[in-house]
């Protein structure tokens, strides 16, 4: 097979269901529309305020730890909420009307250290159309040291990867900003280049976004605090330890887990399933909701409906949710939800399933 053709979806007669799902969830949000609109501009503006914020309290205050260490690990908590409930939705086009200013709302991500040209690339083009596909869900696919999907690359060092994982998931968003990024600029090898050719301008954007980025967080609170260099690099990792594991908690969740299937093409490059019920079988809700998981994380524990419109911002899932319930209920289709705890324990055995090289899952093609 070749790999750069993209797999395809078969129509299986479920085209109906989700027909009548997206004119169910269009009057919805027309509906929600005149008083949520105003909760997504309130977010867009108030938490990159709140982060810069705290940093600039770090650069009047840091010389004192117990002020320098808690604002860097307020800026990791906010990292990630400002991820998850804008530049995540600005990346999908639904922070404003105007797609201009949503592709503009993303260079906030690069000033956070991630660059938004390649994750857009990985998040959109990829993962949202390959969830959980082995050589193409470039979200799942992290580093050759942990073998997530069960049809991926052996080598004997996965064996001890349930132990060792765990020690390495807090290195998660170092790796993200300080090495996988120039990976998948500089190794052609890299799934992102598969579909598309990088512009040379990228080049200069990436250089220069993360020699900015290390500059405010490392050397000009260190040139301003007169503190060594050893406490700002702590103060740094301190910022990416928190914001690794929050966001794991996050991104682990919905799909690498033993409830979601791993599907592959057959020799024809399509799926077995169409596209609605593989975004249903590689994906799975958290049950947790309350007014932190809505405001402050995006609206994370309502994944499927995200997969199934991502052109629709987070603020409406609650209500899409509950409309795909009712579809659920009613075609027998395969929405699941877990508890955070469950999701998370689930991650742990596929990560002890997929120790040994023998491919335990049931066929699912």
């Amino acid at each position: 097979m070749n790999r750069r053709v993209k797999p395809v979806y078969p129509r299986n007669g479920d085209e109906d269901i989700f027909t009548e799902l997206r004119k169910q969830v269009r009057e919805t949000v027309k509906s929600l529309e005149p008083t949520r609109g105003k909760t997504i501009v309130l977010k867009a503006v108030l938490l990159p305020i709140l982060y810069f914020a705290i940093y600039l309290c770090a650069l009047v205050w840091g010389d004192h730890q117990f002020a320098l260490f808690p604002c860097y690990f307020l800026m990791g908590l906010l990292l990630v909420s400002i991820f998850l409930n804008v530049i995540h939705d600005a990346v999908h086009g639904t922070i404003f009307r105007n797609d201009k200013l949503n592709k503009r709302y993303v260079y906030l991500f690069d000033l956070m250290g991630a660059n938004s040209f390649i994750w857009k690339l990985r998040h959109v083009r990829f993962h949202h159309n390959y969830p959980n596909v082995n050589g193409w869900d470039t979200d799942i696919e992290q580093s050759s040291l942990a073998r997530i999907f069960p049809s991926g690359n052996f080598s004997k060092l996965h064996k001890y990867q349930h132990i060792y994982l765990p020690f390495l998931y807090p290195l998660y968003l170092a790796n993200w900003l300080l090495i996988r990024d120039f990976k998948d600029f500089f190794n052609k090898k890299k799934t992102v280049r598969k579909l598309v050719e990088i512009p040379r301008i990228e080049y200069v954007k990436l250089i220069v976004f993360k020699g900015l980025f290390l500059f405010y967080m490392i050397v000009l609170p260190k040139l301003i605090l007169h503190v060594s260099w050893i406490t700002m690099i702590v103060a740094f990792a301190i910022m990416l330890f928190t914001a690794s594991i929050a966001s794991l908690m996050v991104l682990l969740s919905p799909h690498a887990n033993t409830s979601s299937s791993f599907p592959l093409p057959n020799q024809d490059n399509t799926f077995q399933h169409s596209w609605m019920m593989h975004m249903l079988l590689t994906t799975n809700d958290v049950t947790h909701d309350n007014w932190f998981t809505r405001f402050f994380m995006g609206c994370f524990n309502y994944h499927v409906v995200h997969h199934l419109f991502p052109n629709v911002n987070h603020v409406y899932y609650p209500e899409i949710t509950q409309l795909l319930i009712q579809q659920a209920k009613k075609h027998n289709l395969p929405y699941r939800q877990f508890s955070l705890l469950i999701s998370l324990k689930n991650h742990y055995v596929l990560l002890k399933n997929n120790r040994i090289e023998e491919n335990i899952f049931e066929e699912t093609m």
